[in-house]
């Protein structure tokens, strides 16, 4: 199946300069938003309450936040853990000054939610073990990217390697760049979402990158710039429709997964987006910048051994 023509010949790389500019705008207010807003971190990483909560029977999710609310606990995130009958609720730390009576008031609040509530464990995260967290998921993206780096230096090129780089930081700066504009809680799932979108934008940009070296062993008379719009053309209808089926599943996550999925759908939504446009627009185009040519990608040596292979056949 075929969104697009195998003929299609659109002049990506000659829209770049539209591209860059439309990217630093947006690469600026999202690292102005994360310099003056910050982020706002959920409890996995500020600290805070987490209550283990068993009923007798299935238990509406939206009853017990309401219950919640209503008592002046702001922003509960209610779960369910294990079973439909367990609810697992998070509160911000500011819920637990008074840890020896937090699980009483969520009780005592409860009482006008669901029947049959019964305490099964209170469990308290300081805000030592959140710092810990935030330097710990930072590095976890900073080795990601370095690993990422070295792997494509081998498998290609620097220069491609750099391009890769630049679109992953891109896709990332401007997810986080959303999260601080929008004041959506940055947890542990969003983090890991940020790790997927890694992933995904690397495999596109990948794909790409493995066509564009087949396009200089076949187009040996092209330009770099004609090598490189070939190789995002050919893949374009893979490029869209592997997207537009992730992005139809996560809208379904988004609007209907609930608050507790809601954080996570939104960080790969906005991430795949950004991802597919920097595989197409940021990576190749950069790649270019550098001066990327055959030769970087096919040494000489390699070439004069296909040349001798091609002669004694």
């Amino acid at each position: 199946m075929r969104l697009i023509k195998s003929n299609t010949k659109i002049d990506f790389i000659g829209k770049g300069r539209y591209a860059v500019i439309v990217s630093a705008l947006v690469l600026l207010v999202s690292c102005v938003s994360l310099g003056v807003g910050k982020l706002s971190f959920g409890i996995d990483f500020t600290g805070g309450v987490v209550v283990h909560v068993q009923y007798p029977q299935e238990v509406n999710l939206n009853k017990v936040r309401g219950a919640l609310s209503a008592a002046g606990y702001k922003q509960p995130t209610v779960q369910h853990f294990g079973s439909a009958e367990t609810a697992l609720i998070r509160l911000p730390a500011s819920a637990g000054k008074k840890a020896a009576t937090v699980g009483d008031k969520v009780m005592d609040a409860l009482k006008s939610g669901p029947p049959g509530a019964k305490l099964q464990s209170v469990e308290f995260v300081g805000p030592q073990v959140g710092n810990e967290l935030v330097n710990k998921g930072a590095l976890a993206l900073l080795y990601t990217v370095i690993a990422i780096l070295i792997y494509v230096i081998f498998r290609f090129h620097w220069k491609l390697a750099t391009g890769a780089v630049a679109a992953l930081v891109h896709d990332i700066v401007i997810t986080l760049g959303v999260f601080s504009l929008t004041h959506m809680d940055f947890d542990l799932t969003v983090l890991a979402a940020l790790l997927a979108v890694l992933g995904y934008s690397l495999n596109d940009t990948i794909v790409v990158y493995d066509r564009i070296r087949e396009n200089f062993r076949r187009m040996r008379k092209a330009t770099p710039k004609e090598v490189a719009n070939a190789a995002i053309n050919q893949t374009l209808s893979r490029t869209l429709m592997t997207s537009g089926t992730t992005i139809m599943t996560l809208l379904a996550l988004f609007f209907l997964g609930g608050p507790v999925i809601h954080g996570f759908a939104a960080a790969l939504l906005v991430g795949i987006v950004t991802g597919t446009y920097s595989s197409i627009f940021v990576a190749s185009a950069l790649a270019l910048y550098f001066k990327l040519s055959a030769q970087d990608l096919f040494p000489p040596k390699e070439e004069d051994a296909e040349k001798a292979a091609r002669v004694t056949r």
